[in-house]
């Protein structure tokens, strides 16, 4: 690791005084932790990494305090291995915004942020805040949707509705019951600000696209018409009682909402006239709250994970349902169909078509011990 890092160990990780001079650094539960043997000073100056100083900085902060550098440097890299500590960029301080309110927001978000640099695509906080996300539909899964991006720091998001604010829109994160008779779009905007004042509410300038687009509304998967599917899209509803998570479609890289539709059509051939039926007038707002959120954290998710490219998110030809009582998330398939022109390569065979799959398992804390 270069000097020039500015190594974040997160405000809220346990720093615990144990026996016989020790101090334990996280660990406490499911994370790993790390044990040190530390010389005087050390443990107060690992609780002052704020990320705002470079490794070089906290160095020559060690040397005046009496440290030896190197044992200052084999903490840092100790931490580093246990996953306990983040490495800022200096991009990403600089785009957390200015005002002590916006810093203080942004540091409980950035250890959560990953990724490393694609081509000419910057990566960490700096990416988050240029990127957009549009999501069709201020329902009860797209407005909470929205404010948690802006929360989570995407700079610039969208929220596309013509409609008016009724009663049952209502929902924890989202429309209020004050809003109702409002424009749609204006209060789901107000809902953004909330969470995040500076986030770009403003409409795409013309010849700018968005990084994403999350369509909210029950049907709208199965719409033939729906505009915005020749860039990346996201799909995210309650249809019922159900929620619903994915596909997230990349045109000529993943199957797409025609080939999930097909196969729909392969279980049933009665489904083309029943979902005519369905997109052709909007459907009435469902879902319980814990429901709605949860389908909207779920989302939220799946969109960090695709912008901060930290891993093939879950949805992508698949979708993550989640359904009453328990709310479990369940994995279900929907690979490329032969009879649809989307242009994928064919499948070699190796997924399956649909049906249920357990969600990937945790990996088992670890308890690590540095120096005596």
């Amino acid at each position: 690791m270069t000097d020039n890092a500015h190594p974040l160990l997160p405000a809220a990780t346990p720093v615990l005084l144990g026996e016989a001079g020790t101090v334990q650094i996280g660990g406490v539960d499911s994370t790993d932790g790390l044990v040190l043997h530390p010389p005087p000073g050390l443990a107060p100056l690992l609780r002052g990494l704020d990320g705002r100083r470079t490794q070089r900085a906290v160095r020559a902060d060690a040397v005046r305090d009496g440290l030896d550098p190197e044992v200052v440097d084999a903490a840092l890299e100790a931490l580093r291995d246990t996953g306990l500590l983040t490495d800022l960029d200096a991009a990403d301080l600089l785009a957390t915004g200015a005002g002590p309110a916006a810093v203080a927001r942004a540091a409980v978000e950035l250890p959560a942020v990953a990724g490393p640099p694609t081509g000419d695509r910057p990566a960490g906080w700096r990416a988050r805040r240029l990127a957009t996300v549009v999501v069709e539909g201020a329902t009860r899964v797209g407005t909470p949707l929205a404010a948690v991006l802006a929360a989570s720091g995407i700079g610039r998001v969208v929220v596309r509705d013509t409609g008016v604010v009724a009663a049952a829109d209502a929902v924890v994160g989202g429309l209020s019951a004050a809003d109702e008779g409002r424009p749609r779009a204006a209060a789901a905007a107000d809902a953004v600000r909330r969470a995040s004042p500076l986030t770009d509410l403003g409409p795409l300038p013309a010849g700018l696209a968005a990084d994403l687009t999350v369509f909210t509304r029950a049907w709208d998967a199965s719409d033939p018409l729906l505009p915005g599917t020749d860039r990346p899209h996201l799909v995210a509803t309650v249809r019922g009682e159900t929620g619903v998570v994915g596909p997230l479609v990349v045109p000529g890289g993943t199957s797409c909402l025609l080939c999930a539709d097909l196969h729909r059509r392969d279980a049933d051939a009665r489904w083309p006239r029943l979902a005519a039926q369905l997109t052709a007038t909007e459907a009435p707002a469902s879902g319980a709250t814990i429901t709605c959120l949860l389908t909207a954290l779920v989302a939220a998710g799946q969109v960090l994970s695709y912008l901060d490219g930290a891993g093939a998110p879950v949805t992508l030809e698949g979708t993550v349902e989640l359904r009453p009582p328990d709310l479990l998330p369940r994995l279900r398939r929907w690979p490329r169909h032969p009879a649809c022109g989307c242009g994928v390569a064919e499948d070699d065979g190796t997924r399956p078509a649909s049906g249920v799959e357990a969600p990937p398992g945790g990996h088992p804390s670890r308890q690590a011990t540095m120096g005596r």
